[in-house]
């Protein structure tokens, strides 16, 4: 398969199958013109990254899990660590949003939005009190 394929068959863009080639996520065959072959093993491993970015694992959580999916040692609790530490990251993440909702609520609440120029939204952005 070219990239082309490669890419209507993952659902991924070209551009981002040759970085995953720059970084060494994948290293697909060359032909005697230099253009890239991917193998099915090669669509395999773009589906396995495809599915862990739109989970929302790193670059270096996608190449962790790779190399422990290919390696028939592996133990799962290796696996499961790598899923729970970004399963902390995620936890963090939407505290995170829950305090800027209650914080930004608040300060659009507190605004009359009408015709005067005060605004604690504004006074809040600027380190007012």
């Amino acid at each position: 398969m070219n990239i082309g394929d490669v890419a209507t068959r993952s659902g991924l863009p070209a551009k981002t199958i040759r970085y995953y080639e720059d970084i060494g996520l994948i290293a697909p065959q060359r032909d005697l013109n230099g253009y890239r072959r991917f193998r099915e093993r090669d669509l395999h491993k773009l589906n396995f990254l495809g599915r862990a970015r739109a989970l929302g694992f790193t670059i270096e959580d996608c190449r962790t899990l790779l190399a422990l999916y290919e390696d028939q040692s592996r133990a799962s609790a290796d696996v499961k660590q790598v899923a729970r530490d970004h399963l902390a990251r995620i936890e963090t993440k939407i505290a995170d949003l829950i305090a800027m909702r209650q914080t930004l609520t608040e300060l659009v609440d507190a605004c009359a939005g009408d015709h005067r120029p005060d605004c604690p939204i504004l006074r809040d952005l600027g380190g007012e009190s």
